[in-house]
């Protein structure tokens, strides 16, 4: 009970950016520093009185401190991360491992046991082409029965294989990450204060998915990108749908045809334009051109359509209100899961019903 105490108090400790120094300035110096040492080292578990206080003052349950599901992580990738500062990045890290053990802890009420299948494992031993990548993803589709059509919701797709979904508010740091967690659980990151737009968050849970299945932990960086990149634009608008929507060696594109591509594949301007020049449909000159002309018109940040299209995960809140109507949980247990106080819960399953 100590050392899971300890686990848990350092992880909503660091969740709010806190040193000990500041929590017991937070806490009015009611206890030192050193004492707040003793509990995070497990030497000691603080009584019921204090356990409230720092829930209250740290902004969490007070079963959060003993909640036994294990969350180990394997090394993490952050997409567009450079110089978040040490304290930023573990905030992040414990912001998921939060979310993940509540979803786990569900789950195992439930007793679901979800086990995910790369379905590239022993058909694709190494990525080194573009023609690699659209492998892989011919591979991934047919794997998953999704043809060439376009996909609804590519969230909750990924739910579907059994690929965890966590949208997170990380500023303007980084796009997305990815990890596996207790070695087998594929694990995506969205920083939702950055990806705003629809079609953003599809591209980057794609880009990130890739980083899980491609095998390119050989190559350099900047060729894992650009490898990713490819996988989530091949996913979203595939070889043989381009070539049916734009044909074939094209001198020109219309702002106008790829404004309707996007509101149907959910896939920006962009992408499609880069998409074009990865399939030789247009020339790397003319691909230039097109970008040189977004710029000048201002659509490199908000391009002159939007794809209109509901891109979230509600699996954890599905099986949260079935263990409810299971009677498995109780109505304050499904607000802690949910990471809400009784009353916020109560108020959104109004809305939800």
């Amino acid at each position: 009970m100590n050392q899971i105490f300890a686990d848990r108090f350092r992880s909503a400790r660091v969740l709010n950016g806190l040193s000990l120094q500041d929590l017991a300035d937070k806490l009015n110096n009611r206890i030192s520093r050193q004492a707040l040492h003793k509990y995070e080292k497990g030497d000691v578990v603080p009584d019921s009185e204090m356990v409230s206080l720092l829930s209250e003052v740290l902004g969490v349950k007070p079963d959060f401190f003993f909640r036994e599901t294990n969350i180990v992580m394997s090394d993490i990738e952050f997409r567009k991360l450079k110089n978040l500062p040490a304290k930023d990045e573990q905030r992040i890290i414990e912001e998921v491992k939060d979310t993940l053990s509540r979803y786990l802890e569900l789950e195992e009420i439930l007793s679901i046991q979800t086990m995910f299948v790369n379905p590239l494992k022993g058909k694709i031993l190494s990525i080194n082409s573009f023609s690699d990548v659209e492998n892989a993803v011919k591979i991934v589709r047919e794997a998953w029965n999704l043809g060439i059509d376009p996909i609804s919701n590519a969230l909750e797709l990924l739910e579907d294989y059994h690929i965890k979904i966590i949208e997170v508010n990380a500023g303007e740091s980084f796009d997305g990450m990815q990890t596996w967690v207790n070695g087998n659980i594929p694990v995506i990151a969205i920083n939702t204060d950055k990806v705003i737009s629809s079609d953003r968050k599809r591209f980057t849970a794609l880009h990130e998915l890739a980083h899980l299945l491609l095998p390119i932990n050989h190559l350099p960086e900047k060729k894992k990108e650009t490898y990713c990149h490819q996988f989530a634009g091949a996913f979203l608008l595939p070889a043989e749908t381009a070539y049916k929507e734009l044909g074939k060696g094209r001198s020109k594109l219309m702002i106008q045809e790829l404004s309707i591509l996007k509101k149907q594949y959910g896939i920006s301007i962009q992408a499609i334009v880069m998409r074009a020049k990865d399939l030789e449909i247009i020339t790397n000159s003319y691909c230039s051109q097109f970008f040189f002309y977004l710029n000048q018109m201002g659509w490199k940040v908000n391009e002159p359509v939007e794809y209109i299209g509901e891109e979230t995960s509600n699996r954890f809140t599905q099986l949260l209100f079935r263990a409810l109507g299971e009677e498995l949980i109780s109505t304050s247990k499904a607000a802690s899961l949910n990471n809400q106080s009784l009353a916020e819960f109560r108020e959104k399953s109004l809305l939800v019903a």
